[in-house]
């Protein structure tokens, strides 16, 4: 069983947001929003909301089974680069400069643990 949660335009840039969700590949839910609770980065916040959501999905999208949120692990994570908003800052001379205001689509996807439930 797999759910999936995305948090689009989120106001920090992809660059940032990478080395958060680097810390949380692969791991157990639980251990993972334990890290981020007290990872001073302020990507952290965005990345724990998105994970939380889609464990709420994982637990909510059952058919008929109880998911236990403490055997779920993230299976895939990853960020995108979303829309850049473009704003103009005055410099000498009369010129502009260009500054880009990035965003991001941060995916989550978690999974229960290999083996659990399964009968092969």
């Amino acid at each position: 069983m797999e759910a999936r949660a995305r948090a689009r335009y989120v106001r920090l840039s992809p660059r940032k947001i990478g080395r958060v969700i680097d810390l949380v590949r692969g791991k157990g839910v639980g251990e993972a929003l334990q890290l981020l609770k007290f990872l001073p980065k302020r990507a952290a916040v965005p990345v724990e909301k998105t994970i939380r959501s889609a464990v709420a999905n994982a637990v909510h999208n059952t058919e008929g089974r109880r998911i236990d949120p403490d055997q779920l692990w993230i299976k895939e994570i990853r960020v995108d680069g979303g829309a850049t908003m473009k704003r103009w800052r005055a410099r000498a001379m009369g010129r502009a400069n260009l500054i880009r205001k990035r965003t991001s689509h941060i995916t989550v996807v978690v999974s229960e643990q290999e083996g659990e439930g399964e009968e092969s």
